[in-house]
């Protein structure tokens, strides 16, 4: 499996590459590959003459090349110029990436504006399973919020095939995760279900439990966004795992973005799984 890994270069984005039990996680589900890309923004200049963005920033590329190869991984290096997010997504279907991961301080309203903005962006346009991985806010040595990327898993449904699209990342996810928390979250909307919830959530449970995966179901009421958000603040996951609708600007319209929102306001990491893409 390849992942395209996006770093800004900040102090920030470095605390997630230096991580040791982070990497360790993604050697366990499968990561053998990494792209570690780096996006100059087009309205960005040289303005000096003889500064050059794209050779600082791969001298810069080089240095993280190591401590990915240290760690056992293949290592290859992007400087491209354009929209973060845009580039971001091409690079990862141009290499057949399995996971995207960025780095965001979290859901700070400024923050949320400059740096969590690319975070967002890819959640509602990734192509491939997203990985937020939530940095300190507010301090000079920032480090990642949990070192155990996917030890603790909180699994939010609506019942939907993007949820289930998502719920089956739990085929490479059990080698690096315990215990699991399923949430669905009842809102006067829905429509009568055949089955309810909690034995539609027993099913699932039932599937983890063969990965030996220790598992909890609940069924909340009210806003899907505010009960998930509730729901990692009660259960503490690593990691909130949720599926996306898709990248179709008339669907984002008609139906919102949960995940998108999850990704902006969750105090925590967040993998946001896509739904496979139809030629």
């Amino acid at each position: 499996m390849k992942a395209v890994y996006a770093t800004d270069l900040s102090e920030a984005s470095e605390a997630t590459i230096a991580n040791e039990t982070c990497l360790a996680c993604l050697d366990r589900i499968g990561i053998e590959e990494f792209h570690l890309v780096t996006v100059v923004p087009s309205n960005v200049h040289s303005g000096m003459p003889g500064m050059n963005f794209e050779k600082r920033r791969q001298r810069a590329l080089d240095r993280y090349r190591k401590t990915f190869e240290d760690a056992g991984f293949g290592v290859e290096t992007h400087v491209v110029r354009g929209t973060p997010h845009r580039r971001i997504n091409g690079i990862a279907e141009s290499v057949g990436a399995s996971l995207s991961i960025v780095g965001s301080r979290g859901s700070s309203p400024l923050e949320n504006r400059l740096i969590g903005s690319t975070a967002r962006n890819l959640a509602r346009t990734s192509v491939t399973p997203l990985l937020v991985n939530r940095i300190q806010r507010a301090t000079e040595d920032p480090a990642v919020l949990e070192d155990h990327l996917f030890e603790r898993m909180l699994y939010a449904t609506d019942f939907s095939e993007n949820a289930q699209e998502a719920f089956e990342a739990f085929s490479y996810l059990r080698y690096a995760t315990k215990e699991a928390t399923l949430v669905h979250v009842r809102t006067p909307a829905d429509p009568d279900l055949d089955a309810a919830p909690r034995e539609q959530l027993d099913e699932l449970a039932d599937q983890l439990a063969e990965w030996d995966i220790e598992t909890r179901i609940a069924v909340r009421d009210g806003d899907p966004v505010e009960e998930i958000l509730a729901a990692e603040g009660e259960y503490d996951p690593t990691t909130t795992l949720v599926g996306s609708r898709g990248h179709s600007r008339l669907r984002r319209l008609l139906l919102g973005s949960v995940s998108e929102d999850v990704v902006a306001k969750a105090d925590g990491n967040v993998l946001v799984v896509p739904p496979k893409r139809v030629a």
